[in-house]
């Protein structure tokens, strides 16, 4: 009987709550549809290598881990994001634990150490840090413009939390940090204690740089110069080496033209190192064209005014209001990082395309970030 009137409750709390932004739900499911089907075909090369060419299988892994994304997005737009702002803290406090863990005993992928049992912790760090600092944010609007009572606090936990993932992955670091310093702005915070943030995240990029080799190298290698003595000049600017990446996203991109070769029909999906994932966009600008790539940058530009101008700007409290900029920037900052990596435009990183990149517990966070979103939107006014 007890269990019933839970059940009762529980459905007349859900039923009672407005429907969710049906437009941030439509460009989720299109961007999912369009992974599906750029993954089918970006996938076969791995296949080949580690199955046999058995491609089904990956595509039914892709699939498990859309539907895991579209589930955790359903079940975190039922829970009231001013619920979850109760355990933000400990949630960021547990995420760092992990980080240290990973730098002490984490698993080796494509040279960096960033994942523990299949994990990544950056994952489940860069959420609980939204949550955070729009808490903090909410709570100290009363002296936001005071250095140690808002600014420092503030300035320990991002900090804290970009230098444990920017040792191993300096481009998630970068564009957490962006997230957090945009929030930080809508949020009043002073724009010199802002900009004295940006200015030790640029120095501690640079350290981070000039000792890791690999990472430097990339940087001369788009710049096309000369910049850290500890590269290998050779390998810098080899088209063979540091260069061969962006070089074939380039040949992917220019081969599609306008209206691609056709979908499944990709030839630079052999020659690209992880196009179904770090290189998904030049894939899809190869098979369908500047107008397909132009369609998915367009769903991330309808998801950043949308996000800003619907959902943020109406929501109920300022917590809503800091906590949808937050996960909106961090979602389109990932993808126009991605699509201006395959263009060129930017050194070569390993980010994936939210929600149509083959990926873990990336696919599961992007999932998190859209449910909370979705969930602000029920509330909007």
């Amino acid at each position: 009987m007890a269990q019933q009137t839970q059940q009762t409750s529980l459905r007349q709390r859900v039923a009672a709550l407005n429907p969710p932004d049906k437009f941030v739900l439509w460009v989720v499911l299109g961007l999912a549809a369009a992974g599906v089907v750029a993954v089918y075909s970006a996938i076969a090369f791995l296949a080949e290598t580690k199955s046999a060419g058995d491609t089904e299988r990956f595509l039914l892994r892709h699939l498990g881990r859309v539907a895991l994304a579209l589930g955790a997005a359903v079940v975190f737009s039922l829970i009231d994001y001013r619920r979850l702002a109760r355990y933000s803290k400990l949630a960021l406090i547990g995420s760092l634990v992990l980080l240290v863990i990973v730098q002490i005993a984490g698993e080796q992928v494509f040279g960096a150490q960033r994942r523990i049992f299949g994990f990544q912790p950056s994952d489940l760090a860069k959420v609980a840090l939204l949550l955070y600092v729009g808490v903090l944010l909410t709570h100290k609007q009363a002296y936001i413009k005071s250095f140690s009572r808002a600014f420092l606090p503030l300035l320990v936990w991002i900090g804290a939390t970009v230098v444990l993932i920017g040792i191993e992955d300096l481009s998630t670091a970068a564009i957490v940090l962006t997230s957090a310093l945009v929030m930080c702005f809508v949020g009043r915070v002073s724009v010199w204690h802002l900009g004295g943030l940006g200015l030790v995240g640029v120095v501690l990029a640079g350290l981070l740089l000039w000792h890791s080799p690999g990472r430097a190298a990339r940087i001369e290698a788009h710049l096309g110069m000369k910049l850290f003595p500890h590269t290998n000049a050779e390998e810098v600017f080899s088209q063979q080496d540091e260069g061969y990446q962006a070089q074939q996203a380039r040949i992917a991109i220019a081969m599609g033209g306008l209206f691609g070769v056709g979908p499944g029909k990709s030839i630079q999906r052999d020659f690209l190192p992880a196009p179904y994932n770090d290189f998904i966009f030049a894939i899809i600008a190869e098979e369908y064209g500047l107008f397909g790539a132009l369609a998915l940058l367009g769903a991330f530009v309808g998801l950043l005014i949308h996000g800003f101008l619907r959902i943020a700007r109406h929501a109920p409290d300022p917590f809503g209001l800091f906590l949808a900029v937050g996960l909106v920037t961090m979602l389109v900052l990932y993808g126009f990082v991605h699509a201006g990596v395959s263009c060129g435009l930017l050194p070569v990183t390993g980010l994936p395309l939210p929600f149509v990149s083959y990926g873990g517990t990336s696919m599961l966070a992007a999932g998190v970030m859209v449910g909370i979103l979705l969930n602000i939107s029920r509330h909007v006014k």
